[in-house]
């Protein structure tokens, strides 16, 4: 063997075994590795500054450990917070119906199933009940 051919098997087998580490690493999450909160209920009273954001059509905000969103047609919709691939939260995307993990891009649409990788599963859904400016979420 000379040393172009030596050099070029050492470059194959190296890229071999780093696309190995990455495709095990990335598909090794067959499972959520968030666990989603249980026992979910509470209120959100929408009169509050701090949920101005849900008056507004694709507003979101967070609370214990839940996305609670307004859609662009008024219904408000509830989910985990956190991606099931990362533990990282994710966003709501109003103008695409879309939940939106920006760590690695995974889309959940607004019943929280996945619509692009590499979350392995949906984001768990939650109920949403609205009364006057009161609105429950609730498990």
């Amino acid at each position: 063997m000379d040393r172009k051919e030596f050099l070029s098997l050492l470059g194959f087998s190296s890229a071999s075994i780093a696309l190995a580490s990455c495709v095990a690493g990335c598909s090794k999450n067959v499972t959520s590795r968030t666990t989603a909160p249980a026992n979910v209920d509470f209120t959100i009273d929408l009169s509050q500054a701090a949920n101005a954001a849900l008056l507004s059509n694709g507003g979101y905000v967070y609370n214990s450990g839940v996305i609670v969103a307004r859609t662009m047609t008024g219904a408000y919709i509830a989910v985990q917070q956190l991606c099931t691939h990362d533990t990282v939260a994710v966003t709501y995307q109003g103008a695409y119906h879309r939940f939106f993990c920006n760590a690695h891009g995974s889309t959940f649409n607004e019943t929280g199933q996945v619509t692009g990788g590499p979350a392995p599963v949906a984001l768990k859904t939650y109920n949403t009940s609205l009364t006057g400016n009161s609105l429950r979420v609730y498990s």
